[in-house]
């Protein structure tokens, strides 16, 4: 590595006091870049994630052009689905669309196993790639929650309400259970590779399982993060929870064994403080803000930091991912702006 390691986040993480607020953003690398969607004019997402060299250049590329203090591993959700015998396709303009949806405890029986080495070896391979030659911040390495995939694998794609997957989970308890231990299992021998190959920290995604309330939360998904999370402790890197519109399961979060919740723009940093969370905090700036004037961009970020930085053990992000029309001029001068800014106060 030519640069010097920036720990920042790491540390930050862990709690630990810093000179400067970290910052990465969800969806750094793609959409919003001019450099990936020309590649993307050649290559679909599939095909570049199966190309270590392509992969591990969008995924450093965010790094190189707005000095954010970690990068994120460039894939999708469904990368290690494939592998258990799950029929998916990533179709343009739609997302992941499954032929064959688990409908019954047999379906869910026929579901195989992962073996990282054998099934996705080029992300063990971008990952190396990047953690040994290429990157001077942490690489933080990720997997979907079970709701969240358990949703694509039941819906059959996309949906707006979770209906069938939480009729699923109602009707067929005994199939929902084991459709959870089986993709448990999945996301900690995935998540154990990604570490293996360096990843320094890792975030499970559970996008959308804010679809539950809080009583569900409880009886049909809380056991198996638990169980994710304990495994995965034993590993000794940052560990980030995050979901979208699930405010009302902050605290649900905050028992699990992560060191950093992150929050959507829906809940502020003071009242998630105030209402009794104590792990330490990522998030959450609403990534619609940056399609406004850089005038109410400053204006919103301050506020967010201000709030962050009451405690240490805090990183700035987005409270989801960046949209495809937002200029990347403005998550440069946006990192800049959050660099400063926390290293004066």
């Amino acid at each position: 590595m030519t640069k010097e390691f920036n720990d920042t986040l790491l540390r930050a993480a862990k709690g630990e006091k810093t000179d400067h607020v970290p910052v990465w953003y969800m969806r750094q690398a793609g959409r919003s870049q001019p450099e990936y969607r020309k590649i993307k004019e050649q290559y679909s997402l599939f095909e570049i994630t199966h190309q270590p060299e392509l992969c591990a250049y969008v995924t450093r590329l965010p790094v190189e052009q707005y000095n954010v203090d970690a990068a994120i591993l460039y894939k999708d959700i469904m990368t290690p689905l494939p592998a258990l015998g799950v029929d998916v396709e990533i179709k343009s303009g739609i997302g992941p669309v499954i032929a064959n949806p688990i409908k019954s405890l047999a379906d869910v029986g026929k579901l195989g196993e992962l073996s990282p080495e054998d099934d996705v070896p080029y992300v063990l391979d971008t990952i190396k790639l990047l953690t040994t030659e290429q990157l001077s911040v942490p690489l933080i390495g990720f997997s979907g929650a079970p709701f969240t995939l358990a949703s694509y694998m039941i819906e059959g794609g996309p949906s707006k309400n979770y209906n069938k997957t939480k009729a699923f989970m109602y009707s067929e308890p005994q199939a929902w259970f084991a459709l959870m231990d089986k993709l448990a299992d999945m996301i900690i021998t995935y998540v154990k590779a990604q570490i293996k190959a360096g990843v320094k920290a890792v975030q499970i995604f559970d996008s959308w399982v804010g679809a539950l309330n809080v009583e569900d939360y409880r009886i049909f998904i809380k056991p198996i993060m638990n169980r994710i999370f304990s495994e995965l402790r034993e590993e000794n890197v940052p560990l980030i929870m995050f979901g979208v519109g699930a405010s009302h399961l902050a605290l649900e979060w905050n028992d699990l064994p992560i060191d950093v919740l992150g929050l959507d723009w829906r809940l502020p940093i003071t009242v998630a403080r105030n209402k009794g969370i104590t792990k330490n905090l990522m998030g959450n700036l609403d990534p619609a803000i940056l399609l406004s004037s850089w005038d109410v961009i400053e204006e919103r970020a301050k506020k967010i930091l201000d709030q962050g930085m009451e405690q240490p053990g805090y990183i700035f992000n987005l409270g989801h991912g960046v949209f495809p029309d937002v200029n990347p001029e403005v998550l440069k001068k946006l990192t800049t702006l959050i660099h400063e800014y926390s290293s004066w106060k």
